[in-house]
């Protein structure tokens, strides 16, 4: 055998075994965490309570994440006066509320006095449509929560 054949074998054999096994970062990637589903909410936030010309006027933020838009939410709400009994229900109707979309709201309730509020209870969605939205979809989804002293949830 011709001696740089022989010296060229010497070196690729030198060359490999200096490499050694191949180290751990060369190896396969263990596989990523899989990806958590998206939480789909509807956020909705009691803002603020102020008095009107009419009785009593809540300002709602309303964050539709459910991944759809709505054509129309509306919620049946209980709310309670100062001694924790029920003053009346009503339906407060949000609209159409875009997939992705913050938006703010106020309602006008009449007769009602902002300062006997002390809770505001979700019964139920009455109007939950949108494409590929279930009825149940907007009360499953929901997530509610207050920047006011008034007490809000389902």
């Amino acid at each position: 055998m011709p001696r740089s054949t022989t010296s060229l074998r010497l070196l690729t054999s030198a060359l490999a075994m200096s490499l050694g096994p191949a180290p751990a970062w060369a190896q396969s990637a263990p596989a990523p965490a899989p990806i958590q589903a998206q939480v789909q909410t509807l956020s909705l936030e009691l803002n603020a309570a102020q008095p009107s010309d009419k009785g009593c006027r809540p300002t709602f933020v309303v964050n539709n994440s459910l991944g759809a838009d709505l054509s129309k939410a509306a919620f049946e709400i209980a709310l309670f006066n100062e001694a924790g009994v029920v003053d009346r229900l009503t339906v407060l109707d949000f609209k159409d509320l875009p997939a992705g979309k913050t938006k703010a709201t106020r309602f006008d309730l009449a007769g009602a006095d902002c300062g006997k509020l002390s809770r505001v209870l979700i019964n139920s969605a009455t109007e939950c449509a949108g494409t590929g939205i279930e009825p149940a979809t907007c009360m499953r989804g929901l997530k509610t929560s207050t920047k006011t002293g008034i007490a809000f949830g389902v």
